[in-house]
């Protein structure tokens, strides 16, 4: 270094270092951790008394704290039997580590990791304006309609199916990315999902061209309320649009299904947080991509750090304390979208997932009745294809005065252990079924033509006989469905 008494520059220039690599012991902790998300059980003890600190999230939030402090927050390698990554320990760390990397289009397309230590495909992220993201006015209506359609699709004894949930979720997905004639066309999801999954590149390409076709019919004549119609209207080229369709149609799809679906049950431990909390809440702790693996293929330079080819950086943002300032998972890190920096189709999805819950509960009650659930002591998987939630009509539901109402009574997975509210919400849409049934009954028995002769006003006697039973049988049910919810 020159001095700057002889006239010369006093700035030296510093070789980029290499990350600091993880002690052994370290490594075994953090592999353990990573193994033990696999094994929901291992920690099943220590969350029954309370000792969140010998949990699995316990455990990770105490190392990582451990090398935040020991390596000044800088990345640290760590070795695992899933592969050797370089582990960003905070949020804002990690964002720019991969929008550094972005800029040099240094990194590969991203990968999923799933807690068995495989690799799965994302949905490429595609750039998109907010602005032109967007919806309208018209999601509450929309998420109205499809949450009707859905809650009219519950079983008997008042729970949702996952094949039918789904199937109007992913309906309401293409009507609000695609138009409303893209509502029933199942066979886009099935495209976006396969290309997505697709393994080698010539099954990819097959896989995107059949994606570009599909979605062609929308974008040339696309509607106007539909995310086609906002990207058309924005000038955006054919393949730009089918590829943000294609993105946006996953992560909605995605949010709309499942993050719903977990956003439920945690509303139904914790009802006094709002929409968005829940949903964000929901995000935090299930993320749909827990995991992300960028591969570095060229080198580059971040904060003085020698990143080389070859390494491969974990995302993982639910192992990542809380961003300040409570920017959560819609902004970054994105639980939905491997892809750093800020994703208008991950918003998007947020947006709705919040819409729905809120339409969900504003006329139904939502209640867990497989697996328990107990608020401050949430389990640390919650596969939303195993949830079973059972919704309770608010008073002053409608009726159809029909005198059947045509669905299959009969639980369909055992129910023993479950929460005494879990019972009572079976047994309140067990007694909301019986006054339904009494009120139809009635109606049937004040129809004209009863009266025209004896027979028929003997038939008539027996309809209200019955209703009147209905009618008592359901406020016994209510009454015992009160107390074990109460």
């Amino acid at each position: 270094m020159t001095s700057s008494h002889d006239g010369g520059d006093s700035t030296a220039s510093t070789a980029p270092r290499v990350p600091h690599a993880a002690w052994a012991l370290e490594n075994a902790v953090f592999s353990a951790a990573m193994v033990a998300q696999r094994l929901p059980w291992t920690d099943a003890a220590a969350r029954a008394l309370g000792l969140e600190a010998l949990t699995r999230e316990g455990v990770r939030r105490a190392l990582l704290e451990h090398l935040r402090r020991t390596r000044s927050g800088s990345p640290v390698r760590l070795r695992t039997p899933f592969g050797s990554f370089l582990v960003a320990l905070t949020p804002a760390a990690c964002e720019s580590l991969l929008v550094r990397a972005g800029e040099d289009r240094a990194l590969e397309p991203p990968a999923g990791l799933t807690a068995a230590g495989q690799r799965y495909g994302l949905s490429p992220h595609t750039a998109l304006a907010w602005e032109t993201a967007a919806p309208g006015g018209e999601l509450p209506a929309l998420a109205a309609r499809y949450v009707d359609e859905a809650v009219d699709g519950r079983r008997g004894d008042g729970t949702l199916e996952w094949q039918a949930w789904s199937r109007a979720m992913a309906a309401l997905a293409r009507h609000l990315v695609a138009g409303e004639a893209a509502a029933e066309d199942t066979l886009l999801s099935e495209i976006v999902t396969r290309a997505v999954a697709a393994d080698g590149p010539g099954a990819r390409t097959d896989l995107e061209a059949a994606l570009r076709r599909r979605t062609a019919r929308y974008l040339e004549d696309p509607a106007p309320d539909s995310l086609a119609g906002r990207l058309v209207a924005a000038g955006a080229c054919a393949d730009t649009a089918a590829a943000a369709v294609a993105h946006a149609l996953a992560l909605v799809s995605e949010a709309a299904t499942a993050t719903t679906l977990q956003a439920l049950a945690l509303h139904s431990v914790e009802p006094e947080a709002s929409p968005e909390e829940t949903v964000a809440r929901a995000l935090r702790h299930y993320p749909p991509v827990a995991a992300a693996v960028h591969r570095v293929r060229t080198p580059f330079v971040w904060e003085g750090l020698d990143i080389a080819a070859g390494t491969e950086i974990l995302c993982a943002p639910g192992w990542l304390p809380d961003p300040k300032g409570g920017a959560g998972p819609g902004i970054w890190p994105s639980a939905l979208c491997g892809a750093p920096g800020a994703c208008a189709a991950s918003r998007l999805g947020v947006l709705v997932a919040e819409e729905l819950l809120r339409a969900v509960t504003a006329v139904a009650r939502p209640f867990v009745v497989s697996p328990r659930l107990v608020a401050g002591r949430l389990p640390g998987t919650l596969e939303a294809r195993s949830l079973l939630v059972s919704l309770r009509e608010l008073p002053g539901g409608r009726g159809d005065g029909r005198v059947t109402v045509g669905r299959p009574a009969a639980l369909p997975v055992p129910v023993r252990g479950c929460a005494p509210a879990s019972y009572g919400a079976l047994a309140q849409t067990s007694a909301d079924r019986l006054a339904e049934h009494a009120v139809s009954l009635a109606a049937c028995a004040g129809a004209e033509g009863w009266d025209r002769d004896e027979a028929g006003e003997s038939f008539r006697m027996v309809l209200l006989d019955h209703a009147g039973r209905c009618e008592r049988a359901a406020a016994g049910v209510r009454k015992a469905a009160t107390r074990l919810v109460d």
